[in-house]
């Protein structure tokens, strides 16, 4: 076999290309993230036998997906590693050296080392659907920050307010009141009757006219500052909150309908909805990349982390937490669900609780199995069946 190595970047890329005994047969050169660097590197490569190639890159960023494209159009195997082999094979070496052109080198040696992840012709929907999810995991990302930023205001502009709302400020109705009126002193000079009746309105009917007088007594003595600056900052807010959940309205349905179209067999796991096992299946891919859910759990980043020194040997570690984040998210969420909705699972989760382990200790132990019913899931195509 000959392995081509390519290390991508946003302007250009390097490709260098080995040999199965190391020998280098196209020494690392540089071409333009265009169609003339393609054309570029599709000239160096007409040089080797195609049948025998392997092009391989780092499954990291965006910047090799067109890249990837071109090269399966022109029928390339591509293949993807993980960046932590090629890290690790760089750190063995015995000078420190890290440049574009070493890393291609690298790379080509960790294929044939490490192997690597073959990417399938069916992979086109489930790479929509990745791509579909971590666009809805940067909006939900983004939204967090919103709302911690407005909780950051409201606690220097009207501390009191948290109070008032019982089910917290990130509702509906604390919203339109904060983008009418975010000063303490312009709540309190709120007519009685227009507050009751702006209240009542925007909650359907849950506020009362007590509930206008209790607020406007706690607009009255709050400590809160009512500078005009921050309630400009809690308008901004509330608009970045209110933008996101209308992206997030506009995403969550095509990830739905990409998931009926997949129609995968994790669908069929009790409680955790369509778009947790979206973002567990985008990730996972193609499940025969893993022989076996061991190292479906390291890719995770749910397996123990190995810490070994002598004949020291802890027994005791926590999750490497070195793998996809999103998956182990995803995971760790559906986990949290299922463990309400299937009573193997609920068990489960009492058990280790039994054990000592704290919520989130026992919730990640709960996790791992849920990897492995998904594991034998996916490679066998059954769907749930535990109680």
């Amino acid at each position: 076999m000959i392995y081509v190595g390519i290390d991508v970047a946003k302007h250009s890329h390097v490709a260098a290309a080995i040999s199965r005994d190391g020998k280098i047969l196209i020494s690392p050169f540089i071409f333009s993230n265009d169609i003339s660097g393609f054309s570029l590197l599709l000239e160096r490569l007409s040089m080797l036998d195609k049948d025998r190639l392997v092009v391989g890159m780092e499954s990291t960023s965006h910047y090799g997906e067109n890249l990837i494209s071109f090269l399966k159009a022109h029928h390339f195997e591509v293949v993807l590693i993980n960046p932590l082999q090629t890290a690790s094979l760089r750190k063995s070496a015995i000078r420190k050296a890290k440049t574009d052109k070493i890393d291609s080198i690298v790379i080509a040696k960790s294929l044939i080392l490490n192997g690597y992840f073959p990417l399938r012709h069916n992979d086109s929907n489930t790479a929509m659907l990745r791509s579909l999810c971590n666009t809805r995991q940067n909006i939900v990302k983004r939204r967090t920050r919103a709302k911690i930023q407005l909780v950051g205001f409201v606690d220097r502009q009207f501390p009191e307010l948290h109070g008032f709302f019982r089910s917290g400020i990130h509702i509906k109705t604390s919203y339109q009141l904060l983008k009418r009126c975010a000063s303490t002193s312009g709540i309190s000079r709120m007519h009685t009757a227009a507050l009751e009746n702006f209240l009542r309105k925007v909650s359907h009917g849950r506020f009362s006219e007590h509930d206008a007088i209790r607020l406007k007594q706690l607009a009255k003595r709050s400590i809160g500052q009512d500078n005009p600056a921050l309630a400009l900052q809690i308008g901004q807010a509330i608009s970045q909150i209110e933008l996101f959940d209308s992206q997030l309205a506009d995403v969550t349905p095509r990830i739905e309908l990409l998931m009926e179209k997949i129609d995968s067999v994790i669908l069929s796991i009790p409680g955790i909805g369509v778009v947790l096992p979206a973002m567990i299946l985008s990730v996972i891919g193609d499940v025969s990349r893993f022989s076996s859910p061991a190292k479906l759990l390291a890719f995770a980043g749910l397996d123990p982390a190995v810490v070994e020194s002598g004949n020291f040997k802890a027994s005791n570690t926590r999750m490497s937490k070195r793998g996809n984040s999103m998956l182990r998210y995803a995971l760790i969420q559906a986990a949290f669900h299922i463990s309400h909705k299937s009573v193997t699972f609920a068990d489960y989760y009492a058990k280790k609780r039994a054990e000592g382990k704290n919520h989130y200790s026992a919730l990640g132990h709960t996790a791992k199995k849920l990897l492995r019913v998904i594991y034998f899931m996916l490679t066998r195509n059954v769907r749930f069946d535990l109680p």
